[in-house]
């Protein structure tokens, strides 16, 4: 659901400029919700990443507990408790640019309102602006990518500590899936948000936009759905009826 959002909050305008070569114009309020969604479902998904590792640290670490500790109510807390902190980190910094000074018809060097590239067409000084996003973004990526490498610290941990090989498979497979999944989202976020502004390249921020907004919910359905036993069982009856 995450993925289909920021999809489609991007998607729709992107393809509507394709025809005018990228000439279409987007007044400042729409230009603060595309920047409030995308921000906001895309911190939420870095903290819900850190949720899913917790749950993979519950069944790997705590197999017999599991049922008991990821009860349908804390997931649905952890849900809702990752779309309220993205919304609480995202809200005063769409607050502060919007309010930013822009000098009449602005050309976003962007195929979306990407927030260092809007930062980038103010005529004020946003050395606050930037201190803002580049904490916002250590809470929602540093922080969340803590918690993962210190819970799969230790998943590891237990996983060595196993006698049999086949238990050592399955736990490494189990998570296999959601590392590389995190491992796309937060190359992705460093490389945009968390390098300093005198470093940031137009080039390289849409370079790295197109495959945060176009690859990664291409391939996020992909990475889970291969390694789960279910749907693999169920490619392989199709592959075999066809043959």
């Amino acid at each position: 659901m995450l993925e289909t959002g920021y999809s489609t909050n991007i998607a729709p305008l992107t393809l509507a400029g394709v025809p005018s070569m990228g000439k279409m114009l987007i007044s400042l309020p729409g230009c603060g919700a595309q920047m409030f969604f995308s921000i906001l479902l895309g911190e939420s998904d870095c903290v819900f990443l850190a949720v899913m590792a917790y749950d993979r640290y519950v069944e790997v670490c705590h197999p017999l507990h599991y049922n008991l500790i990821m009860s349908w109510q804390l997931c649905g807390q952890k849900t809702l408790g990752s779309l309220g902190l993205g919304f609480l980190l995202v809200l005063p910094l769409t607050i502060l640019i919007c309010h930013l000074s822009f000098c009449g018809h602005s050309e976003i060097y962007h195929f979306f309102c990407d927030t260092p590239a809007v930062i980038c067409l103010a005529c004020a000084d946003t050395h606050r602006h930037e201190a803002a996003l580049y904490a916002i973004s250590v809470a929602a990526v540093a922080i969340a990518l803590l918690l993962i490498c210190l819970c799969y610290g230790c998943i590891v941990a237990t996983i060595v500590r196993m006698e049999s090989t086949q238990g050592r498979r399955r736990a490494f497979s189990t998570s296999s899936s959601h590392l590389m999944v995190v491992f796309l989202q937060y190359v992705c976020c460093t490389l945009i948000y968390l390098c300093p502004s005198s470093s940031y390249s137009p080039e390289e921020g849409q370079a790295v936009s197109v495959v945060y907004n176009c690859f990664s919910p291409v391939l996020n359905p992909l990475v889970y759905s291969i390694r789960n036993q279910e749907v693999t069982n169920a490619v392989r009856r199709l592959w075999q009826e066809r043959t």
